[in-house]
């Protein structure tokens, strides 16, 4: 008796395993052409994350600089009119590999942590025309839905969420740009 419990314990162990219980990351676009992607994309929507969360509005700015890194600026308004300012740099995860990067951001963290802050900046989704695109990490934590202007018709907001649910966010929690 004790060695079938055992045994079917084993089993149940081994099959929760074999499913591995982790969702497959999501799809990215395979390419970004760093030269088009640069300069400023505004913020239509995010997941809730810590560092944002007193922002109403945020934008950024990507540089690329001659060693194939681009230099990021990130500024967010709070509701009492302040504007914040986070500087930093995305490196390519892999080499020649532009739709999946690394963003380390200069501050007293990063400074004493170095390798504890990057963050994953996945690109999910880029239109043909460079102005709107989904950012989002693997483990689907994260995610920003982004574009060159400040606001976009309703076409184009169901695409970018359509594009999002179908790559396994949840868009339910997402905070829209005031």
């Amino acid at each position: 008796m004790r060695a079938s419990v055992v045994a079917l314990l084993c089993l149940m162990l081994l099959s929760g395993c074999a499913g591995g219980g982790r969702e497959q990351p999501p799809e990215t676009v395979g390419e970004v052409d760093l030269q088009r992607y640069q300069g400023t994309w505004y913020e239509l929507a995010r997941l809730p994350m810590f560092f944002q969360r007193n922002c109403i509005r945020s934008e950024a700015n990507y540089q690329l600089q001659a060693d194939g890194s681009v230099a990021v600026t990130n500024r967010c308004e709070t509701e009492d009119g302040d504007w914040q300012e986070a500087k930093g740099e995305a490196v390519p995860q892999e080499a020649g590999i532009t739709d999946r990067l690394w963003v380390r951001f200069d501050n007293w963290f990063s400074r004493l942590f170095p390798g504890l802050t990057k963050g994953h900046y996945w690109v999910l989704y880029l239109d043909e025309g460079y102005s709107t695109a989904l950012v989002g990490s693997p483990d689907r934590k994260y995610l920003w839905l982004l574009a060159r202007d400040t606001e976009v018709d309703q076409a184009t907001r169901d695409r970018l969420l359509s594009e999002a649910e179908r790559r396994g966010h949840d868009t339910s929690e997402l905070i829209w740009r005031q």
